[in-house]
Parts: C-alpha cells; structure tokens; sequence
C-alpha cells in the first residue's frame, strides 16, 4: 500500500511540476497602445439575474473602447424575475432564450449567434465585472496575433469568509492548470466568463454539436474541438487588463454542486491530456487521504507518509501561489485548506458520477 501511494502522489506532483513549468511559459500581455479595430459581439446568458446584469452593465459603460464597436446580447433564460434595461450608451438587446437540447447556456450563446453582428464573440457571465481595458487588451492581442479563439482569467470578489478564500483557492487552482496546459501546448480548459472566438471558427466547429446532451461545458467542449482542429489558433491571453471578476457562492451546498456541474463533464472530455490530468488530479486527493488515514492510525512508514503528504501540499502552494501572484489574490487559509481539498475534491468526483447536480433552481442530469 505504502509504494503505490507514494508512486501516486509522486505522479501527482510531478504532474503538478510540469502544469508550474507551463505557466512560466505563458507570458503576460497588457498592450493597449494600438488603435481599435475589432468589433466584438458579448453574448451574456442570464436567469434570475435582475440585481446582477446592472452592475455587469455599468462595468462596460466605463470600458476604454469606442461604444460604437462593441453589443451586448442579453439571452433570457426562462427568468421567473423581469429584467429590463433603461438606458445605456452602448447597443444592448434582450432576447429570449431557444431551447432546443439539454443545456441551456449552449442554446442561449447558439440563438444570439443568430443576432450578432461582429465577427468576434465574447461569452461572459451575469454575475460578472469587467476592467475598463478588457476590449482594449483583446483588441490589440488580436490584431498582434494570427488567432481565432482567446481563453482568458476569471477571479472571485471575495469577502473576509473561510468559505470565499476556500473559493478563491480552488479558482486559483483550476487556473493555475488552465494557464499550464496551455504553456504545455496542451489547453483543455477555459472559463466561459470570460471565452472569445470568432463566429466564422465557431461555425467551422459546427458550434456545440456532439455534446449538446450534455448541460454543461459550453466552454471547454468548444475549447476542445478548437484544440483538435487548429490548436496554433486557440491561445491564452494572460493579462490582469482582461481578467473578470465573478462572484463566490454563499453557502457549501451550492458550491458543492457548482463543482459537481464542473466536473460531471469530465469523462466526456476530448482531450486525452484533460481526462488523464483529471485522473491523476482525483488519485492525488485520494491518495492523500489514505496518507492521512495511515499517519492518525499507524499504517505504514510514518517518515515516507510525512514526506509524500508534505510534497503534494508545496506543489500546489507553489501552483497556486503562482497564480494568485498574477491574479493579486492572497493565499489566506491555504494550509485548512489544502486539508479540507482532498475531502472536497473526492466527494464531488464520486457524486459527479451520478450526473446529478441542482444549478440556478433546476435540476440536471448529464445523459
């Protein structure tokens, strides 16, 4: 038992190691010195958004980009509360959601792709802010790059809570793999708060056809396909100038399945890099949960568990300490919770199983 945990967990961390190593190789961007020349369509799914969407909307008011060059698609997802926009300087519309498969964030980007005018979409979440450089930074790495699809930073706005840091420091992880991958040449997830691609590459993908029974995965799914069909026009633009600010759940429960809805579309990856970072991800909690087990009742080499458990917890301080640097996020409570993690972490990917998670009071299953 003691030589597969510590094969395991030594495979974890040097998992780890190369996902720190990629991250280093992704160099930051901030330009915004180029003169606007992209037009941008920003696609933004709702449902019982109506205290959110103001504030998403007052934070493209102050974007630093002609408002002429830029819409904004509203798509009402079958809100029990009425949203109506009074009045902004910038073209909105607020159209109503088409349902036509299992997942209705696919279906709401699918119908304003039928309105948008740009060539580029931007994807964001209603419960979102943005920087007043977000269009700036995109439009000047666009215009400096030969690409078609642009994966960028999502961060929470948190409060003074365990429960936010706890957030905060799981984000910070899934990022700090996001930005890895993608400094391995391997990019196999991304964040649809903050996803933009061309409306011409999206039409050559065939859209989210093929996992369109699948609720969630608007994002990655896509991602994927890119990655398979012209990866050298999928990029990671890592800049603080872009990076979107969301905000955290309030309770356990509806982080719980938040993180049940992320994973449940984890066997379904196209990616075999993705499903097998997953997998050992998974083993690595796992596994540390034994270690634990064998410290608090004396199975095993207490000095081999000490330094196997001690390795996994300094590579993914080191991995999310990276990241939250270029997120400006502190690191508060990493050591509660890199124990708690595991525990988490385990229980989500053996729920996850089941397909079965609650999200804005519907209640899915993954076919």
């Amino acid at each position: 038992m003691i030589f597969v945990l510590f094969l395991v967990l030594t495979l974890y961390c040097l998992a780890i190691l190369s996902l720190i190593y990629g991250f280093t190789k992704v160099n930051s961007f901030d330009f915004t010195r180029m003169e606007p020349k992209t037009k941008f369509s920003i696609i933004v799914p709702f449902r019982n958004e109506a205290e959110n969407l103001p504030k998403l909307l007052a934070s493209f008011s102050k974007l630093n980009y002609p408002t002429e060059m830029f819409e904004v698609i509203l798509v009402d997802d079958e809100s029990e509360e009425v949203f109506s926009n009074q009045h902004s300087v910038f073209s909105v519309q607020i159209i109503d959601n088409i349902r036509v498969s299992n997942s209705p964030k696919k279906d709401a980007i699918s119908t304003a792709m039928t309105v948008a005018k740009n060539e580029w979409i931007i994807t964001t979440d209603a419960d979102c802010t943005v920087r007043k450089n977000w269009l700036s930074t995109l439009d000047n790495y666009i215009q400096l790059h030969n690409v078609s699809m642009i994966a960028g930073a999502v961060t929470y706005d948190c409060k003074n809570s365990f429960l936010h840091h706890f957030q905060q420091l799981d984000l910070a992880s899934l990022q700090g793999a996001t930005i890895g991958s993608f400094g391995l040449g391997k990019g196999f997830m991304c964040n649809g708060a903050n996803f933009a691609y061309t409306k011409s590459f999206f039409e050559k993908l065939n859209g989210f056809e093929g996992n369109d029974s699948i609720a969630s995965g608007d994002d990655v799914f896509l991602l994927q396909k890119a990655m398979a069909h012209s990866p050298e026009k999928v990029h990671y633009l890592k800049s603080q100038n872009t990076t979107v600010t969301t905000k955290p759940v309030d309770d356990w429960k509806a982080l719980f399945h938040q993180r049940v809805r992320w994973a449940s579309k984890t066997g379904s990856y196209q990616s075999k890099f993705g499903i097998g970072l997953g997998f050992i991800v998974f083993s690595g909690n796992l596994g540390f949960l034994f270690g634990v087990y064998g410290l608090l009742f004396g199975v095993g080499d207490s000095f081999i568990l000490i330094l196997v458990l001690l390795a996994k917890v300094i590579v993914d301080y080191i991995l999310i300490h990276k990241t939250n640097g270029f997120l400006k996020n502190s690191t508060k409570f990493y050591l509660i919770s890199s124990l708690l993690y595991p525990i988490f972490s385990v229980s989500v990917a053996l729920y996850a199983v089941t397909g079965k998670y609650e999200w804005k009071g519907r209640r899915f299953l993954n076919s």
